[in-house]
């Protein structure tokens, strides 16, 4: 009998290594055009380095499902903000294999004087979809999303709540290869949250693979096999989701930065 052959590696779909990025912020407050001209002939602009990232190296390959944990500040929003190719890094590379479908803040992408109904086509098309994909799923996302006839009303009009749901809706509508969600289950109602956790699920289940940041752990820990911890924009843990969320919780306010934990090889 013939030895079977072994089971190929699932494909890579983000690779950082060596990532860091830095804000340079002005020191003077200068309110015109004007004066910054002025200053900047003199020669008298100065700026603060702010480091948001630093060294950051990740390896995430096709179904797998990532939460990412820090407080306020970590650098967990710049991280997904990297990885959908919204901001370039300092230093360090970032490969990206895939099509993303990336909410990363709240209103991204709407246009708060037009209908839900119109944003829908917005953010569908700057997702990449065409006008003949968004014409084929418009009642799909409609009915996901349980505005009802407030899909016809200006965004401008809705709550937090109802943009996460049409947010959501919009980017879930296809299946992508990279589904990046930031804070995306902190808002909404917990019936649409079951809905969400359960089209993550799906997902997973077809081979997509999840970044989600997350303040509330039980989010992180219910849909997420694999968890990183960052500190002050470095990679402070990075392993299974219970252990890191265990030494998350247990550092409390103050934690230890001396110390970079390797939990998860691979």
């Amino acid at each position: 009998m013939a030895p079977m052959a072994p089971m190929a590696e699932p494909e890579l779909r983000i690779r950082l290594e060596g990532v860091s990025l830095c804000y340079r912020l002005a020191k003077q407050r200068i309110p015109s055009i004007k004066e910054y001209a002025i200053h900047w002939m003199r020669g008298s602009l100065s700026y603060e380095e702010l480091w948001a990232l630093r060294d950051v190296s990740l390896t995430l390959r096709q179904g797998e499902t990532l939460g990412i944990v820090g407080r306020n500040g970590a650098g967990k929003s710049t991280l997904l903000k990297v990885i959908s190719r919204v901001l370039k890094p300092t230093g360090g590379t970032a490969e990206i294999r895939g099509r993303l479908a990336p909410i990363l803040e709240l209103g991204t992408g709407f246009d708060y004087e037009l209908t839900g109904l119109e944003n829908v086509f917005l953010n569908a098309l700057l997702l990449g979809r065409s006008r003949r994909e968004i014409d084929a799923k418009i009642a799909d996302i409609v009915e996901f999303s349980g505005l009802g006839d407030f899909i016809r009303a200006p965004i401008r009009n809705y709550s937090s709540g109802m943009q996460a749901r049409l947010g959501f809706s919009i980017a879930t509508a296809w299946i992508p290869e990279i589904l990046i969600l930031d804070e995306v289950l902190s808002v909404g109602d917990s019936a649409f949250i079951e809905k969400c956790e359960e089209r993550i699920r799906e997902f997973h289940a077809a081979g997509t693979t999840v970044l989600m940041v997350s303040h509330v752990p039980k989010a992180i820990q219910e849909n997420c096999t694999r968890c990183l911890w960052l500190d002050a924009g470095r990679l402070r843990a990075d392993g299974a989701t219970a252990e890191v969320l265990a030494m998350y919780h247990h550092a409390g306010t103050e934690p230890d930065q001396r110390q970079v934990g390797k939990l998860h090889e691979g």
